[in-house]
């Protein structure tokens, strides 16, 4: 495998090595990277690591094959040049996310980690080259209490209650007297980044890792060793995905939905997937993440709403989405993020909907001259 097959497929600053019909290889959100990458949509640049490393992973008692590690470190240099930013620099570090991508979409079955390459160095660079404190300890706080729940598997005894760094972070809200993690203030937020390493000390009996590549490396094992986890198996097993399939790995240059009132996160649906109509729909959050929107922290906004609040932006995701939807002859699902006023894609996939919708969206789609009849029967 190591000689005859790629270890990572780039995409950035509208070049892309692989394209929507390597599913198999890429992943369903991988192949939508690399693609909305070549048709010029704004995609923050990243890599992919192919379905058949998550197989030889599992093959070989989740060892990687040999020549991974090199061909990660060139990837990463490839997004530090695009980006402008150094992965570990406590300068001007760069920070990615790393997620999951099966061949089928299994929505929420699999984990991600936001925010890696932070540590007590890199936070201070962040915070000066953002000019934002607050932004910053926010991210490493969300950074510490999503490692540790996915990589180093602190969790609650008790299945009722919340993990244990939520219940932290609960009792400093409760002590501050606020309800919501935007009132925390960087003083608040960096203290709950020492309570939480204190706590996974005491857990673990080791130190939470400072390297930005240890924690890389940390992150794409669990991503791969999600595929196997109990959720995703029964996901499988409903929807009859075979279990041999495995999935990508994509790394992603961060970019920002907390970094203040012209920053937002959402999800976006060219049409309604409950009746088909052809009604721009979807929901955000202001000065937020991803997670946020849909772990329930915070109430989204109706996507309507953008329009008002950040109208270039709102304009810019319409017509990126109906350009998607024309591109992929589909309702289209997507993910973004807005970060001061810049709009970029994070996903984009084929919309789950009713069977009403379906019929609704084949039949209309047919009439504006998307599909065939054909296609739509």
């Amino acid at each position: 495998m190591a000689t005859k097959n790629r270890l990572t497929y780039s995409f950035g600053a509208g070049k892309a090595a692989g394209h929507a019909r390597m599913r198999e290889i890429l992943g369903g959100k991988g192949a939508g990277l690399h693609e909305m990458t070549r048709i010029g949509v704004p995609v923050p640049p990243g890599f992919t690591i192919p379905t058949e490393v998550c197989n030889y992973f599992y093959a070989h008692r989740r060892r990687y094959p040999n020549g991974l590690e090199k061909a990660v470190a060139g990837a990463l240099r490839k997004v530090e040049t695009t980006i402008g930013r150094r992965f570990g620099d406590p300068a001007n570090p760069l920070l990615v996310s790393v997620r999951s991508g099966a061949r089928e979409s299994m929505p929420g079955m699999m984990d991600t980690v936001l925010n890696l390459g932070l540590n007590d160095r890199t936070v201070e660079g962040l915070a000066a080259r953002s000019k934002n404190r607050r932004f910053a300890y926010d991210s490493y706080r969300r950074f510490v209490q999503m490692y540790a729940d996915v990589v180093l598997g602190i969790k609650s005894h008790d299945n009722a209650a919340a993990d244990p760094l939520t219940q932290i972070l609960d009792g400093k809200k409760a002590r501050r007297g606020i309800r919501h993690d935007t009132e925390l203030s960087a003083d608040d937020l960096r203290e709950l980044v020492s309570e939480y390493k204190r706590e996974i000390k005491s857990r673990l009996g080791k130190e939470f890792p400072e390297d930005p590549y240890e924690q890389l490396w940390g992150a794409i094992g669990a991503v791969f060793g999600s595929w196997n986890n109990d959720r995703a198996i029964a996901y499988r097993e409903l929807y009859r995905i075979p279990h041999h399939w495995g999935t990508a790995v994509n790394v992603q240059a961060m970019v920002f939905g907390n970094l203040g009132d012209d920053c937002a996160t959402g999800v976006a649906f060219t049409r309604n997937p409950a009746t088909g109509e052809k009604r721009f729909y979807g929901e955000f959050l202001v000065n937020a993440q991803g997670e946020d929107v849909v772990a329930g922290i915070r109430t989204p906004r109706p996507i309507a709403d953008l329009k008002q609040v950040m109208p270039k932006a709102f304009g810019a995701l319409r017509r990126i989405c109906r350009l998607l939807e024309k591109h992929f002859c589909e309702m289209q699902d997507t993910e973004f993020t807005i970060e001061n006023h810049q709009l970029w894609l994070l996903q984009t996939r084929t919309g789950k909907r009713t069977g009403f919708a379906a019929l609704r969206i084949a039949v209309d789609m047919v009439s504006e001259r998307i599909i065939s009849k054909q296609e739509a029967l």
